[in-house]
């Protein structure tokens, strides 16, 4: 059984990426960017988004090497996962991003050319784009 509502986090060291998703339509749409410090972000901001969507699972994009190898990234992103996991008590699991950032800025540039893209609009549609590879692949 798919989960009802997904949000998404596309987890950078300076800005995170959110976007919520509907298991019902296996589609997503951008929420917004967080500014992080080295990657800690606003915990009470992440907070008032899940009791704002009462999410049934939380997806954090997990950043590899192309050859599908683990960087230093991939465990930040990790880290970031458990935190959630652990601050909120919600279900989260991580879904492979590569690609993401490249096809983000391809979607955002059709729709409005280079004035598109924003770092903050770049994170929101590369979180869209974990979420809906999530549910591609639990399709599959």
């Amino acid at each position: 059984m798919l989960p009802q509502t997904v949000l998404g986090f596309d987890f950078g060291t300076k800005s995170i990426g959110i976007a919520i998703g509907q298991g019902v339509t296996a589609t997503a749409r951008p929420l917004l960017s967080i500014k992080a410090t080295d990657g800690i972000p606003n915990w009470d901001k992440i907070g008032e988004l899940i009791k704002e969507w009462q999410p049934d699972l939380v997806v954090v994009g997990l950043p590899l090497n192309m050859d599908g190898t683990e960087q230093e990234m991939t465990q930040r992103a990790r880290k970031f996962a458990n935190r959630i996991n652990g601050r909120f008590g919600i279900k989260v699991a991580t879904q492979d991003e590569r690609l993401t950032t490249a096809d983000a800025k391809a979607r955002l540039f059709e729709l409005g050319g280079y004035k598109a893209l924003t770092k903050e609009q770049v994170d929101a549609v590369s979180a869209v784009l974990i979420v809906e590879s999530y549910f591609e692949n639990s399709f599959s």
